[in-house]
């Protein structure tokens, strides 16, 4: 027979101000009951970390209570414990012992938060996420967020910066196993097509954080000197994104316009592709 044994739960962050505390028992739930969190600050799961969770379980059981929320007195949402529920599924397991309270979202989503930053499971852009999530979706101010998950402010602002980066960098900084400072060093870099030809060069020469500054910032220096635009042009075939060429082309006629050229250019989609098309007159405006 599998035992159980219960740990005691650890202690959740302050309940947001004028909220009351949940009511809070241990049930065991049908697996298949329990509906995902929606606030889950946890994108990527390691597979072969959760392969050896699933063997456990299945030698010993799920040692530790998962938590859930009760939602209109009837159906079940995860709060945490997403890794050891997927691999109760995964075992085989038809229930699964579980903390169950009774809380609001904005409950939820931070306790869903405060645990997975207790167990440093969380990448810094998935850190990053879930804070805005937090911010924008419950109304909590950086101030208010950074006592509850035990940070200071400016620890909460920095990383909240970090997602002004785009999603697409963002990815590739993540697939790379690149570092927040990799990422921070980016943010200098107003053009996303620059962007992604740093980064390409850092993953290829594996730069380290400190020479990924040096690149930012001899970078943008050119940028500033509108020296660009020659770097981009060999860069510029291998990108499929139509946006990125888009975004390069705007840019060149707007250099090329502070001249006084009076350059235009025109978009035109077609089922088959983008065509883009430059208009340079033979005489240049009057400045």
């Amino acid at each position: 027979m599998i035992a159980f044994n219960f740990f005691k739960p650890k202690p959740v962050p302050e309940p947001v101000k004028d909220e009351p505390a949940g009511e809070m028992k241990i049930e065991y739930i049908p697996v298949e009951d329990i509906k995902p969190n929606p606030n889950q600050p946890r994108k990527f799961f390691d597979l072969a970390s959760l392969n050896e969770l699933t063997e456990s379980v299945k030698l010993y059981g799920v040692c530790q209570p998962i938590t859930v929320r009760l939602i209109n007195g009837r159906s079940y949402e995860l709060v945490a414990g997403e890794r050891r529920l997927r691999a109760a599924k995964s075992a085989g397991l038809e229930t699964i012992p579980a903390i169950v309270m009774t809380m609001t979202d904005n409950k939820s989503a931070l306790i869903a938060m405060v645990e997975n930053l207790q167990r440093q499971n969380l990448s810094f852009i998935e850190e990053a996420e879930g804070y805005s999530c937090l911010i924008n979706d419950y109304g909590l101010t950086q101030e208010e967020l950074a006592k509850k998950v035990g940070k200071s402010q400016s620890a909460v602002a920095n990383k909240l910066r970090i997602l002004r980066l785009p999603p697409q960098i963002l990815k590739t900084i993540y697939e790379n196993g690149l570092s927040e400072r990799h990422a921070r060093a980016l943010l200098k870099i107003p053009d996303e097509v620059i962007q992604k030809s740093i980064l390409d060069k850092v993953i290829e020469q594996d730069l380290n954080v400190k020479n990924t500054e040096a690149l930012v910032n001899e970078m943008a220096e050119k940028i500033k000197n509108n020296e660009v635009f020659e770097i981009e042009k060999k860069e510029i075939h291998s990108f499929s994104d139509s946006r990125l060429i888009i975004n390069t082309v705007k840019k060149t006629v707007d250099v090329i316009n502070k001249t006084g050229v009076g350059a235009q250019y025109t978009i035109d989609e077609t089922e088959i592709g983008t065509e883009i098309t430059i208009f340079v007159p033979k005489t240049a405006k009057a400045q």
